[in-house]
Order: structure tokens, then sequence, then C-alpha cells
């Protein structure tokens, strides 16, 4: 339903069902997956219960996540209710191993706040894990014990972060809440340790000392140092630092008309009857809209006159250069954007065999084209990994939007952050050349095949293709289309790297090439 992008994938969960396109930032923004990271814990150890249930999803919230009964003199707490619901996401995904996006998606879901509370549950929550390990390190320095139990830390974590980062909350009201949660949490007992903690952090804030250098860069940025010194050696210390930092949508939307019904000018009248701000952007077919609460459930989203999709993604199609009655094949398809735009660019006509490794994530394909109206799309249960001789050479295009890090999506996913691993990047870059090699045979002679993902490291991007490209000199790198604006276009190389800080989109990588013939 939402942005055709990838979240982390781990070579081995490829195969168990995990590949889940990523959702938005969770204002009511419709849910999709991709990345199949498994659980994880802050102490280190591995979740027994990754959190998903048997359609995919991250499983719902335990009994500790139910609303709590209020004690009479928390009823009328000013903002306690949004702090309770970023400390559910908070905790869901620390605890529990769950997608920040999905958590706050459900957490906001008929809550029935207002706009402003809204956005202070998706704030609290988002700014709490995209610096959780830096305020981990400033809490260290107030505490007697590191030992906490993990349900206590997770609240003062919450507490440190509007002491520490939120300028707008006064320090009482971080306290006094925090100590509400503990007591809800039935951590009574321990609401004494809370306020004289957070109390602690408040007196000495000015004092905390904090790592320098590279270690204290990447503490501040919330990476592991690994990953921030392969960042700055791609792109240098400013560009790695815009990259991380740049929230290329925040509060936003980039949305395009259902080109088999609507024409750019009658969808900007539809457009025009809405409460949304809009602006056109310089892709095709695209706008990006705000103020949209609850996008998931417009009744022209669910009349398919249009679709939700990154920039990335859009320019990942529109490389492909798609013309009518073209047989088009997108391996790793669910939950079916990238599949559906391809399909209205060709007007209907031809054919997109749409991939996907689980029968519970190509019925989303199937879900999202009957949503659209679309006939010429074939979702089918396959591994992209297992070779079909009976297809070799009858694909006019492939598309390869391989599982990936999803590191061009770290400032509006941090908890990305937390799952990325030395070991985990190198399973995936033996998947994507897997996924490679046995793809590319599909193509015809004089065919395209793009590989594309959504991170920023090279060792995913161009020097996976320029690997490829050594390794099979039937194919050579060509242009990408004119319909990708030049301003984009000027920095290719082996393909096209995008950046969130240099081009305001997310960072997403393409890669057009040719099988000659």
């Amino acid at each position: 339903m939402s942005e055709d992008r990838k979240k982390p994938v781990r070579k081995e969960e490829y195969r168990q069902g995990e590949n889940r396109k990523p959702a938005g930032k969770g204002n009511g923004r419709p849910v999709s997956g991709s990345g199949k990271p498994g659980g994880f814990r802050t102490d280190g150890k591995k979740s027994a219960d990754k959190g998903k249930n048997g359609a995919g999803r991250p499983a719902a919230p335990r009994g500790n996540y139910r609303k709590p009964a209020q004690a009479p003199a928390a009823a009328g707490m000013p903002g306690l209710e949004a702090r309770r619901l970023a400390l559910r996401v908070i905790r869901e995904v620390t605890e529990e191993g769950a997608y920040a996006s999905l958590s706050l998606d459900r957490a906001l879901g008929r809550c029935g706040l207002g706009s402003a509370d809204r956005r202070l549950v998706s704030r609290l929550a988002y700014d709490t894990l995209d610096r959780l390990p830096w305020l981990d390190c400033a809490l260290s320095q107030v505490m007697a014990r590191e030992d906490t139990d993990i349900r206590l830390r997770n609240i003062l974590r919450l507490g440190a972060c509007q002491i520490l980062i939120e300028d707008r909350i006064p320090e009482s009201a971080a306290t006094n809440t925090s100590v509400q949660l503990c007591v809800e949490a039935g951590l009574e007992g321990l609401k004494g340790v809370c306020n004289g903690i957070l109390r602690n952090l408040i007196r000495k804030k000015d004092e905390l000392v904090f790592p320098e250098g590279d270690k204290g860069d990447a503490l501040r940025l919330g990476l592991p140092e690994w990953l921030w010194l392969k960042l700055c050696a791609a792109y240098g210390r400013e560009a790695a630092e815009q990259a991380v930092l740049h929230r290329a949508a925040a509060e936003s939307w980039t949305v395009r008309p259902n080109l088999t019904k609507l024409t750019d000018e009658e969808f900007e009248k539809i457009l025009e009857r809405k409460v949304w701000e809009k602006e056109k952007t310089d892709l095709p077919h695209a706008w990006r809209i705000r103020g949209a609460m609850d996008i998931a459930r417009d009744a022209d989203f669910l009349g398919g006159s249009f679709s939700i999709m990154t920039p990335g993604s859009m320019m990942a199609c529109l490389a492909m250069n798609v013309k009518r009655g073209k047989q088009i094949l997108d391996c790793c398809a669910a939950p079916g954007g990238k599949t559906c735009y391809l399909a209205e660019l060709m007007d209907g006509t031809g054919r997109v065999q749409a991939w996907d490794l689980h029968e519970h994530r190509t019925a989303l394909i199937e879900a999202q084209a009957k949503r659209l109206g679309l006939e010429n799309v074939r979702p089918m249960v396959r591994d992209a990994t297992v070779r079909r001789e009976d297809l070799f050479g009858t694909m006019d295009g492939v598309l390869l939007d391989a599982p990936c890090s999803g590191l061009g999506m770290i400032a509006e996913k941090p908890d990305i952050k937390l799952r990325v691993t030395e070991d985990s990047l190198r399973e995936l870059t033996e998947l994507q050349h897997t996924l490679l090699f046995v793809v590319c045979e599909y193509v015809k002679p004089g065919g395209t095949l793009v590989y594309s993902t959504c991170s920023l490291l090279p060792e995913e991007n161009e020097e996976q293709a320029e690997a490829f490209l050594r390794e099979h000199p039937e194919f050579e790198a060509c242009a990408l289309p004119d319909t990708i604006p030049e301003k984009y276009r000027v920095h290719c190389k082996t393909g096209l790297q995008l950046l969130p800080g240099r081009d305001g989109v997310e960072g997403f990588y393409m890669c057009r090439m040719r099988r000659k013939g």
C-alpha cells in the first residue's frame, strides 16, 4: 500500500519469510514492510520472540502493553497519554524487536489524540530510539548501577530524551510523567529510584562527559563506530552526517496518480478538494503532500485513484524505461508499489510478473493491484535465488530491488541503527550478489536490468554493480532516461547514488544495465 522500500534483512531471514518493506513514519500512513531483521534486546541477547505473527507483521502487543488503568491522580496529568504511547513503541522495539514504524502506526491508530499530541508521540519515540546509545551513556553517569530492569531503563531513556533533547518540554513534566509510567508498568517500588535518577540528571546535565573523535561522533549520531567510519570514508564527514540526520520527507508523503485512471491534471483537481498542503515535485506524476493524518483511509486512496511512493522508488521504476506491451519481472516485489507503477507506465498492457518468497507477502501485491484495478500484474510465490531455465532470455526488463541494510532511511527509521551489524552486512552483500547472478539470465538480448537498494553503503551499491559488470561482460551500464531529472543524473558514476542531505530524498541507489545483443 505504501512506499516500496527495503528494510534491513539477513541472508537466512530472506528464506524465513521476514522480508518486509518498510512503512511510513507512523503518522497514520499505510503500512507495508520489507526487511527482515530478527528481534534484539538491549542486553545483546537474541530475542526468543521476534515479534512476528503468522501474517508477517510484528505480533500484537503483549499483556505488558495493554493500556493500564489510570490512578485517579494521573487522570488529568497533561501529556501522559502521549508519553504512554511513546513508551509503548520504545518497549516494543527494544524488548520485542518490533519495527518502529509499524509499532508507531499501531499506537497512533484510532488513539483519539489531537494532532499536536500525535506529533509528540512520534517525536519522543523516534528521538529516543535515534539517540539510544547517547542517552544510555548520559544515564550511566548518574546511575549507581547498570543492570537496571529493562522496563525501568526504557522509562529512564524516555525521560532523559525529554530532559536532554526536547527543549520545549519542562523538566518537571518529564520527571513526573516518568514516575507515573513506573507505577503503570508495575514498578511502583522503583518510582523513587526513577525520580532520583532523573532529578540527578537534571542537576548534572551540564557536567556530562562524552567521548571525543570518531567514537564521540558515532555516539552522538546513534551509530556503531564501524558504520560511521564507513559512511565517512564513502562521502566525507559532513555529507555523511547530513545523510544520517536529514529527514527527507518529514511529516510528508509523495503521492502519484493511478496512470490508468487519471491524468496529472485530473489528479491535481482531486488534491485541490482536500485540506492537505500540496506541491508538485520535479519528478513526473509526483506531488508532495502534508497534513494528511490518516491517508490509508482516504476514500480516493482506497478507491485506487493514487498511490504513495518514495522518490527513490519512483526513479527506480523510471530507470526501467518500460514501453507498452513489454514483459517485465519485478523480482523482490512485495508489497507491490514498484510493480504497480511499472504496470501503470505500460498503460495496463503487457505483463509484470511480481515475485515474492512467501504467500502472505504475495497477497499484498495482489491486494494492491486489485485496489488500483490493474489486470497486467501477475503475483507469484517464487524464490528469486532459484534459477528457472524456462525463463532464460524471456524478459524485456528485470527489476531487482534487492534486500538491503535500509540505511538510506536511517534518519526516518532510527531502529535501523540498532539492527545493522558487520555480520548482517556481509550476509546481505552475498545475497545481493546471488540474486544478481540468477535474475540476469532472464533478460533478453537488448533488454534492461535495473539493480536498486535503499542503502548508502558502496559495498551494497556501486561496488556490487561494478563486480557484476566485471563478471558478466554480456551486460553494460547505460545512462538513465531523461524522465529522471538532470539534477539527480549529474551524480551518476556506476549508477546513481541519491543522498538525503544533498538531494532532498531518501538515500537510494540504482544502476541501469543493458544486455548486449
